[in-house]
């Protein structure tokens, strides 16, 4: 009993640390305020097939998370935290996951390496702790190919083959839920180059391809089919515009250089980058993994877990540096092979932790006092919270630098303290950031204005659509002269298009409504005499009252 608490306790130390600030932080433009309101209106109306964004068809992403979030907010409401909680939860997933992978094939000092080189990564832990699709999916993706590394290094023929191959054909098809078919060309491009580099194509003759794939339809495809019954046109947005289109052309206007995520790479390792780079090469020499006696003669060569990873990361890095659209998140799912590679090689969690926390610790105070530099420059002023949460963040990294001179001989101990400590860090730099002006959620907006706003309130957004309001406010929003991400909604119900000299003529007819403007469009119609009383304002959006 008191080992099995001892055994748990860490993780759950780590679980209070990854949170923490889960409900503090408003949802941010654009992005979580997106994967906040889907789910709500998923639940609204009760149509768990049709994704609807600000009530017209949002088909960018299949919806594993709306589905989950939707969930969370049947239970407990909309909040920051249950908005947040799927994407959360999974993030911090990842730790004891390639924990549990890196322990099973090389041991527990591994493990409690490559766990912490995850948990001490500054890029996974701000993408992490964003309302994001790329976590879960991450989650989900790597589960599937370090479940096919376990089937692979299993004797073949033996029931712990078919047992993890299913298990991957399962987890990729989560995947595939939760952010499409560029599961295929990372998963199959890996296995692709792994056969060609190692003149090997035993791995392709034990996926056990007929049940594998069988059990991914049944998992992955009724909802793209009942989708695509209700709504034809879905299949030409979804796989052409949303994947082939997005990795060929330029026409989702994200274009960056080839060399956009190298920097991005490097503030995922910085803590470990040498140890990584010793470990890329030992897995490039990797002699095979190890196997049951029974299967020591087999006939070929022996599969080799770390190899593979090495691959399937430098195809995520490769594919995704030649996509014509690039994000920041799409090379998360790099972070954590990488982190397990890591571990696998050194197996010296205390000497990861030491390194980390001086690594972090300087790199936390040029952060902090960048931002608030930043704000003094910018805004004239530093905010009382802004300051607070740069010293916050500070003295979570110095206390990590402290514990990692004073606990030499404690490696479980330095390494929560290494891993709370990047994570409180972390966490207080994006709260220092969001509280920075100019104002990046609509959070104190909507404050201001719900007093004016009743259920019967006609709302309009106008030249523009900010999507923590309609979250916030619990409504959707009439656009004027306005499409953006939602053109393909507004494709489909061309009714619902409306001028901005339309809104206008609407608008001085109406009683009581409130729109919500684009600064620029408000000056501009002000001038023309529109009528309107300003309600609140901020530097993306000034909102307005009829009456």
């Amino acid at each position: 009993m008191h080992s099995d608490a001892a055994r748990w306790l860490p993780w759950a130390l780590l679980a209070v640390g990854w949170f923490a600030t889960i409900q503090v932080r408003p949802m941010l433009d654009p992005d979580e305020g997106r994967y906040a309101q889907i789910p709500r209106e998923m639940l609204a109306s009760g149509d768990f097939i049709t994704p609807r964004f600000n009530d017209l068809k949002y088909f960018e992403k299949p919806p594993l998370q709306y589905w989950a979030t939707a969930a969370v907010y049947a239970a407990f409401g909309l909040t920051e935290w249950s908005s947040r909680a799927w994407s959360f939860a999974l993030g911090f997933a990842c730790l004891p996951l390639v924990f549990a992978w890196v322990r099973r094939l090389y041991g527990p000092d591994a493990a409690l390496t490559a766990a912490a080189a995850l948990g001490v990564s500054p890029y996974f832990l701000v993408i992490g702790h964003l309302n994001l699709l790329d976590a879960g999916f991450t989650f989900w993706l790597t589960a599937a190919v370090l479940a096919f590394t376990l089937a692979q290094s299993a004797a073949p023929g033996e029931a712990a083959e078919r047992r993890w191959m299913l298990a991957a054909w399962a987890l990729a098809a989560l995947a595939v839920l939760s952010k499409g078919i560029v599961v295929a060309v990372l998963t199959g491009g890996a296995l692709t180059m792994y056969s060609l580099i190692e003149r090997d194509l035993r791995p392709w003759r034990r996926l056990h391809a007929g049940a594998g794939l069988t059990l991914f339809a049944l998992i992955a495809a009724p909802w793209f089919v009942a989708v695509s019954l209700r709504n034809p046109s879905f299949p030409g947005f979804f796989f052409v515009h949303e994947h082939f289109a997005r990795f060929l052309t330029t026409v989702h206007q994200r274009v960056e250089p080839w060399w956009f995520f190298l920097p991005l790479l490097l503030a995922a390792v910085l803590p470990w980058l040498v140890p990584l780079a010793r470990a890329v090469r030992a897995a490039w020499s990797e002699p095979g993994a190890a196997v049951p006696e029974a299967a020591a003669g087999s006939a070929g060569p022996r599969f080799k877990p770390l190899r593979f990873l090495l691959i399937y990361a430098a195809v995520t890095l490769v594919f995704f540096s030649a996509s014509g659209s690039k994000l920041a998140p799409y090379i998360l799912p790099m972070v954590p092979v990488l982190a397990a590679l890591t571990g696998a090689y050194l197996r010296d969690p205390v000497r990861l932790a030491r390194q980390a926390a001086r690594a972090a610790a300087p790199l936390v105070v040029v952060v902090a006092t960048g931002l608030l530099v930043y704000s003094a420059r910018r805004n004239n002023y530093l905010p009382h919270e802004a300051i607070h949460w740069a010293l916050a963040a500070v003295a979570a990294a110095l206390t990590a630098l402290v514990v990692s001179f004073r606990a030499p001989r404690r490696p479980l101990t330095m390494v929560l303290v290494a891993m709370l400590g990047a994570s409180l860090a972390w966490q207080g730099l994006m709260c220092e950031y969001t509280v920075i002006p100019p104002a990046r959620s609509a959070r104190d907006l909507v404050r201001a204005v719900r007093p004016s706003v009743s259920t019967q309130t006609p709302l309009y957004s106008v030249g523009q659509y900010r999507e923590t309001i309609s979250p916030y406010l619990g409504r959707t929003l009439q656009l004027a002269g306005y499409e953006g991400e939602l053109r393909f909604g507004l494709d489909e119900e061309p009714e619902r298009r409306m001028s901005i000299e339309q809104f206008a003529e609407r608008w001085s007819a109406a009683g009581s409504a409130v729109a919500f403007f684009d600064p620029g469009v408000w000056d501009s119609w002000r001038r023309r005499g529109l009528p309107g009383r300003v309600l609140a304002a901020d530097n993306y959006t000034v909102a307005v009252s009829r009456l």
